[in-house]
């Protein structure tokens, strides 16, 4: 005899953790199940840090519920007993000439009343002389923003879900069957799970479950990050004095020596195409070449600095970059919620209630993370 919830929730990384968090907080029953439990290290939301930040170009969307997530994140942090799991470090975007997407932004976040400074080049070697701004010609830096230490936030969600009440498994999904109404789903430790809705937020599993839909929209890549030991004694690249860095138009970004782990640098180009459950998880020697070149060129203090971890995530991406996040054509109670695009785990919180609602039908859909929006053909316009 199956279990019976109104709603099963399937993965818990930030999407799935929060969708089931909010459902269950509106009063209903939910079973969360994932594979390897939240925070894995397959996972996308397994990370050891995340970037949160509040501009996102002409995609007010995403900037609003950026600014809605924040508040939610130390909310739920705080409950956990771990507040420290948020580090505000800021984040600054670093401008180009002729770059219309630091402008933009700027922009937006002013409509939306976001507190931002807007920093000469002078400024911002005075107060970052960590940080080489050569190239560089302004910064905007939003002082409220920061980092989410991944991994532990994600697990402190769902340890949060399961204390309200959520039923929550640690075990695979067998994959709906093509000619699956929507009724229950069999678990990898024999537990068959029914409900009235179903919300599949795998991130990169989401194309195998359901490859006939999703094949051509959602594409996961292989993406590496590195962390650098700084010199002994260096307080410049510590959370109190580097903060968060973005520059996407030479494609990098970084992130200060939190916990003693390591300066972090990432790129953002999209890697080749990967396999999250048989994908090699070992950093390239071509990634972490590029990784140096950047560091060395934005952190001089980084030049001859010793790698001391590297990690190899996923990113699921759809052709624009935009979130996916829909009912499923073929099943009025089933719904997809993915394509996080290297930049969703920051939005777990609004998404979840975006999600919460739609489910239950009280809140209205956007447009911009339907799937009609979405074509193979389109190119990334989200950064």
């Amino acid at each position: 005899m199956p279990r019976s919830s109104d709603v099963v929730v399937v993965g818990a990384g930030t999407f799935g953790a929060w969708t089931a968090w909010h459902l269950r907080r509106a009063g209903h029953t939910v079973a969360l199940v994932d594979a390897f439990g939240a925070g894995n290290s397959r996972a996308s939301s397994g990370g050891e840090s995340r970037i949160i930040r509040m501009g996102y170009g002409d995609r007010t969307l995403y900037s609003r519920w950026a600014l809605e997530s924040l508040p939610q994140w130390k909310d739920i942090l705080a409950d956990a007993g771990r507040p420290d799991l948020f580090r505000e470090t800021g984040v600054l975007w670093l401008g180009h000439d002729d770059d219309p997407h630091v402008d933009v932004t700027a922009r937006t976040l002013d409509r939306l009343q976001v507190v931002t400074e807007s920093l000469d080049p002078a400024d911002l070697r005075s107060r970052f002389p960590a940080l080489d701004f050569t190239g560089i010609t302004r910064g905007v830096f939003e002082p409220g923003s920061g980092v989410l230490l991944a991994r532990r936030a994600v697990s402190a969600v769902a340890e949060q879900a399961s204390g309200r009440g959520v039923d929550v498994h640690v075990a695979a999904v067998e994959p709906p069957a093509p000619a699956w109404r929507g009724e229950a789903l069999s678990l990898s430790d024999g537990t068959r799970l029914a409900a009235g809705s179903f919300v599949f937020a795998c991130g990169p599993w989401l194309p195998s479950l359901f490859p006939d839909l999703l094949a051509s929209l959602l594409r996961p890549t292989r993406q590496e990050v590195f962390f650098f030991g700084t010199p002994a004694g260096d307080r410049r690249l510590a959370p109190s004095a580097l903060p968060t860095w973005i520059d996407f138009r030479a494609g990098a970004y970084g992130l200060p020596d939190i916990e003693g782990r390591g300066a972090k640098v990432g790129l953002t180009a999209l890697g080749p195409a990967f396999d999250p459950d048989r994908g090699d998880r070992t950093p390239s020697a071509e990634g972490l070449a590029a990784a140096r070149r950047f560091a060395a060129a934005r952190l001089p203090a980084l030049r001859d600095a010793p790698v001391v971890e590297a990690r190899v995530c996923q990113y699921t991406n759809t052709p624009s970059g935009d979130l996916l996040l829909d009912r499923h054509p073929d099943h009025d109670n089933v719904w997809l919620a993915g394509g996080g695009s290297g930049h969703g785990f920051k939005l777990g919180p609004a998404v979840g209630a975006y999600m919460a609602a739609r489910v239950t039908g009280t809140g209205q859909a956007q447009d911009l993370v339907g799937l009609p929006a979405k074509r193979p053909e389109q190119k990334r316009t989200v950064l």
